[in-house]
């Protein structure tokens, strides 16, 4: 689903350049690229995949996948648009790169790109 108008202001008040491509997927599971060996590994390896692990939401390019039942307000999107700023500043892969070796290092709450989305939480839940 494309963005509403309302989610399009938010995702140009965040700084994405190119907020009508960005699209919203639900799905009955968050979909992780367990065909790459390394991901796969080091993802189990860091508790962020594997056997009652749920994720609600995953940013892949312009793509947010959200699993069917979770409640995607206000401050949560923003969380998610502000991993779509990341991405498009640099790339999916690099992103990846440095998203699990932050958490390999500073655990997922204080992991620098995680720490700047929770930042969006906060402040899109005031406006």
């Amino acid at each position: 689903m494309p963005l509403s108008a309302q989610e399009l202001s938010l995702a140009t008040d965040i700084g994405i350049q190119n907020p009508e491509k960005v699209r919203v997927v639900y799905v009955d599971e968050v979909p992780f690229p367990y065909d790459n060996f390394a991901l796969k590994t080091l993802g189990e390896a860091l508790g962020f995949i594997g056997e009652d692990i749920i994720n609600n939401a995953q940013v892949f390019g312009y793509s947010i996948y959200v699993r069917n039942g979770y409640e995607l307000n206000r401050p949560k999107l923003a969380h998610e648009l502000v991993h779509v700023l990341q991405i498009e500043r640099a790339s999916l892969d690099h992103i990846i790169t440095q998203h699990f070796s932050d958490l390999a290092e500073y655990g997922y709450d204080n992991a620098p790109l995680e720490v700047e989305a929770f930042k969006a939480n906060k402040e899109y839940a005031l406006k």
